[in-house]
């Protein structure tokens, strides 16, 4: 039997029988047994049920840092943490700054309990290990927001491209919405299965977005040059990101042909329509810092654009945005800024020498590259607030 996930739904202040009644005959009536019930003058005298969420793949970075989002969401509870390699064990003793804020314990991934407990799951797992649990998660009615790079493409043969492998269900791509909320926030509201972008292509994407939608630059001349700290690589540990290694020293990897080149590709194309060349070089650089992205976008502009312009498009197309802020002539954006935060700080600068327009991007790789962005995602899914569970300033100094 079909499992129907659960979503927030109001209510009076009715008894406890009632309620429960009440709460599944919404849920029942609704066209697709997920949406929350809305309407006029439900700020007064309601109350919210929270959304229950699992979280497969808890004790890595991204893990922890969805539980440090989620454990303060207002409309959120978690109840559910999987983990391959310490099942049984506490979550506070893999992530250490959730002690005395958690009493939850690592399980095993098992699909059937998750269904029966849980509306939606973040997959934060190894690239090609969330095909078959999202895929089995969303036969069972659950929604899934996955953080790895196995539902990004919309497009199997792409996919087999850039990861050298068959995807094992193509037939979800299709489906699958890519989780840029500044780019396909309407998709994501119905979404039953969010592919969350990459932490790179996100700095990109929002960098270059403005001026591929206004086409004053050329989409066939994009390149770009990234800097990334170590968190990026994920807790598992390699010679790259050993200490004497990395630290004193900077790094380009994935030169040529970077996997999140393609990424950032399909998001170009779909910025464009689908229609025109698309072509992107980039180079990503690892720096010894825990956490942060710093992208430079170079971009060949087709007509004459100042950099008052450029900003002054910047804000136009953001003016509504709640984590992109675009910064004036006087500052550039720092990754120490945005560091702990949702925020992606961008802004350009106009080379009329060169005829080329320079946009630079700033981000936390572990917020609004991943976690933060993920639980931007669910808010959409579920109707609540787009940025419940994410005010919250960067750490500075």
């Amino acid at each position: 039997m079909e499992h129907r996930a659960l979503a927030p739904v109001f209510f009076f202040d009715l008894e406890p029988v009632q309620m429960l009644h009440d709460y599944a005959k919404a849920v029942y009536n609704h066209p697709n047994g997920s949406r929350p019930v809305t309407g006029a003058g439900l700020e007064r005298g309601f109350r919210r049920m929270p959304v229950r969420v699992g979280v497969i793949g808890g004790s890595g970075y991204t893990g922890g840092e969805l539980l440090r989002i989620l454990l303060h969401h207002p409309d959120a509870q978690v109840v559910y943490v999987a983990s391959r390699t310490q099942a049984g064990q506490p979550v506070a003793a893999s992530h250490l700054p959730l002690l005395g804020l958690t009493e939850l314990v690592y399980e095993p991934a098992d699909p059937g309990s998750i269904a029966t407990r849980c509306d939606v799951v973040f997959l934060a797992v190894p690239r090609g290990a969330s095909m078959d649990v999202a895929a089995e998660l969303c036969r069972l009615g659950v929604r899934v927001v996955d953080l790895g790079t196995d539902f990004r493409f919309r497009n199997p043969e792409t996919y087999r491209y850039w990861y050298g492998a068959d995807h094992r269900h193509p037939e979800l791509l299709a489906d699958a919405v890519y989780g840029l909320p500044e780019m396909n926030r309407e998709a994501v509201r119905k979404a039953r299965l969010v592919g969350n972008p990459g932490c790179y292509p996100t700095a990109v994407l929002l960098g270059v977005m403005p001026f591929i939608k206004a086409g004053c630059v050329d989409p066939a001349d994009v390149v770009v040059t990234a800097m990334s700290g170590v968190s990026g690589a994920g807790s598992t540990p390699a010679p790259m990101y050993h200490f004497p290694e990395c630290t004193e020293n900077v790094q380009a990897y994935g030169v040529p042909g970077h996997r999140h080149t393609g990424e950032m590709e399909q998001g170009i194309a779909a910025m464009l329509g689908g229609g025109g060349q698309v072509s992107v070089s980039f180079v990503p650089h690892l720096v010894p810092m825990s956490r942060g992205i710093q992208a430079t976008i170079h971009l060949r502009l087709t007509e004459k654009l100042t950099t008052a312009d450029a900003i002054a498009l910047m804000q136009e197309h953001y003016r509504f945005e709640p984590f992109v802020r675009v910064l004036g002539e006087n500052r550039l954006p720092q990754t120490k800024v945005v560091a702990g935060s949702n925020f992606c700080d961008v802004t350009a600068r106009s080379d009329p020498r060169t005829g080329r327009l320079i946009v630079l991007a700033a981000i936390d790789n572990l917020v609004k590259g991943a976690a933060g962005q993920a639980v931007q995602n669910m808010n959409l899914m579920f109707g609540l607030d787009e940025a419940a569970g994410l005010r919250s300033p960067g750490l500075y100094p």
